[in-house]
Formats: C-alpha cells, sequence, structure tokens
C-alpha cells in the first residue's frame, strides 16, 4: 500500500512538474527573444499550464479514417507509460523501492520508448508522420549506443548499477571533474536522445509539419506532450546525478540540491534551443558513429585499464587511492 501511495505522488508531481515546465520554457524562450510570452492567463500567466490542460482535455478527439484506430491510440498511452516507468529510478532519500541493477532497468526501459514514436508515425498512415517516426527510430537508435557506453564509464568507477551508490560515490567529488569531456557527450546524447533542437528532425516544421505527431490531437497529443517533457526532465536528473554530485553539497546529501540541479539542466535543453539552428541530419548521425562511440570507446577501455591496474595493486598489498569504497 505504501508502494501503491508512492507512485502515485511521484506520477502526479511528475504531471505537475511538466506542465509548469512547459511554462519556464515558453516564458524562456520568449524573453530570450525579446518578448513576453503568456502572461493573460491569471497573475502573470502562471496558471496557462493548467487552462492549456483543460483546453486539451475537453477537444474532441479526431483520428484520420485511413489509421490504424487501436495502434493509433495505444501509442501515446505507451509512451506516457514508460516516461512513468523510468520515474521510478529517482533516488530520492524518501524512496520505499530499490533497484540494484537500475542501469540495466533504465535501459530496457529507454530502449522501449522508440516503439511509441514508431507506432505513432506508422499507425497514422500519413506519409509526413511516417517519415518523421522513421527519422526519431534512426536518430534514437544510433545514440543509445553511445548514451551506454558513456552511462558505463561513472557505473565502472562506483563498480555498480544502482543509481544510489552512483549517487553516494560523488559524496567527495563530482565525477564531473574526472570526466568533463564525458559529460559534455553525455548531455549532447540526452538532447539528441529526446529529440530536441537542435536535433530535433522527427518534427521539422519545414519539411514535416508536425513530424510523427501529425495526426494526433486533444488528449493523444497530451500523452506525446507530456511524454516528451517528463523524459527531459528526467534525463535533467541523471545528468546531474551521474556527473554532478547527484544532490551533495558539501558532503551533504539533499533532494533539494539534486531539484536544483535538475531544474538547471532542464533550462540548458531551453537554452539550447533557442540558441541553435537546426543541425544537418547526416551530420547528426556522423556525430555519434564516427565522433561519440569511438570517443567513449576509448574513455571506457582507459577507465577500465585505470581500475584493474589499481585493483592489482590493492591486491598485492600496494595502497593507492581509491575512487570509490567499493573497489
Amino acid at each position: 500500500m505504501i508502494g501503491i501511495s508512492s507512485c502515485t505522488f511521484i506520477y502526479i508531481c511528475i504531471l505537475l512538474s511538466v506542465a509548469f515546465f512547459t511554462l519556464l520554457e515558453r516564458k524562456g524562450l520568449s524573453y530570450m527573444q525579446l518578448r513576453k510570452g503568456p502572461n493573460k492567463v491569471g497573475l502573470a500567466g502562471i496558471p496557462q499550464p493548467l487552462a492549456d490542460a483543460a483546453k486539451l482535455l475537453s477537444k474532441e478527439n479526431i483520428y484520420p479514417t485511413a489509421a490504424n484506430f487501436i495502434v493509433f491510440m495505444l501509442a501515446p498511452v505507451l509512451s506516457l507509460f514508460l516516461a512513468f516507468m523510468l520515474w521510478q529510478l529517482y533516488p530520492s532519500v524518501w524512496c520505499v523501492g530499490y533497484f540494484k541493477w537500475g542501469f540495466l532497468y533504465f535501459m530496457c526501459v529507454s530502449s522501449l520508448n522508440v516503439y511509441g514514436t514508431l507506432l505513432a508515425g506508422w499507425a497514422s498512415n500519413s506519409k509526413y508522420a511516417l517519415l518523421g517516426g522513421l527519422r526519431a527510430v534512426a536518430q534514437t537508435i544510433s545514440y543509445e549506443v553511445s548514451m551506454a557506453l558513456i552511462f558505463l564509464i561513472p557505473l565502472f568507477i562506483v563498480v555498480s548499477f544502482s543509481f544510489i551508490e552512483v549517487k553516494e560515490g560523488q559524496r567527495l567529488l563530482p565525477f564531473v571533474l574526472l570526466m568533463a569531456p564525458s559529460a559534455m557527450m553525455w548531455f549532447v546524447t540526452c538532447v539528441a536522445e529526446t529529440n530536441r533542437a537542435p536535433f530535433d528532425f522527427a518534427e521539422g516544421e519545414s519539411e514535416l509539419v508536425s513530424g510523427f505527431n501529425v495526426e494526433y490531437g486533444a488528449t493523444g497529443f497530451a500523452m506525446i506532450f507530456l511524454a516528451e517533457y517528463a523524459n527531459i526532465l528526467f534525463m535533467s536528473m541523471l545528468t546531474a546525478l551521474l556527473f554532478f554530485g547527484g544532490g551533495y553539497i558539501f558532503g551533504w546529501c539533499t533532494d533539494l540540491g539534486l531539484m536544483l540541479l535538475t531544474v538547471i539542466f532542464a533550462f540548458v535543453f531551453i537554452w539550447v534551443r533557442c540558441s541553435y539552428p537546426r543541425y544537418r541530419y547526416d551530420l547528426l548521425m556522423s556525430l555519434t558513429w564516427k565522433v561519440y562511440l569511438p570517443v567513449s570507446l576509448c574513455l571506457l577501455l582507459f577507465v577500465f585499464c585505470l581500475l584493474f591496474n589499481l585493483f592489482n595493486m590493492s591486491s598485492t598489498g600496494a595502497s593507492p587511492v581509491l575512487l570509490a569504497p567499493g573497489i
């Protein structure tokens, strides 16, 4: 019963966070572009997300007559369900569950995210939606490879697949000070993995109207929208957890510290969207296969050799400086 209550509370918090993150994005983009943004609903436009949600949920659901109805309606539900499943990994001091194999759980669930996009594009029976879905699938699968390799680097240092132990391993020193290039590659990979600007090829307005979700409106569009922004917030939290201490401030762990870091990285997503034009698709694919993949493999091999030598030194009686207590 406690677990169900905890999950329900987490999901409600996610929905509220996504709602007001959209307000932060619209306000941030507007002020960066020297305009006001939403400011008519309530005090300074703060209730605007609630008004948008009421509008979307009260609209009539319209779908193409040639669409595969069951799959068409199932795809947004699947995307939102998988986005919620990822948030079970949130490493709070109040969480009731403990994922010892959190990395494997994350890779399994995040790998399924691509099916929601693929089904939404295919079931719409629209050439624009299908092209957007194919672009998104190719992009997501390509960047999952380098994302997994970069992900393994901090896990090798703490010798654990648990997010909580990764967080504890940064009690004294955040990993970004040890592996700044990996942190940079990780964030760019997160931007590409979530199909955000400047890598938003699944939603290229100039050639694909709105991409894989072009035929969706009302509740279906709201679910896809919620899933996308929930994934952005989760990847921001994961960035703070893997490389920036995970909430440890001067040796003290607080959920507030992790939340603040999550908001900062989520705002960087907005900042990048406002600052850079859309990348070229062939350059995007070359970036992951020709740059990030070999570089992440070399970094992973370097960390593995370093830790293997430290383990050998400790087993022979030497006393090297260890990066994590479990080594």
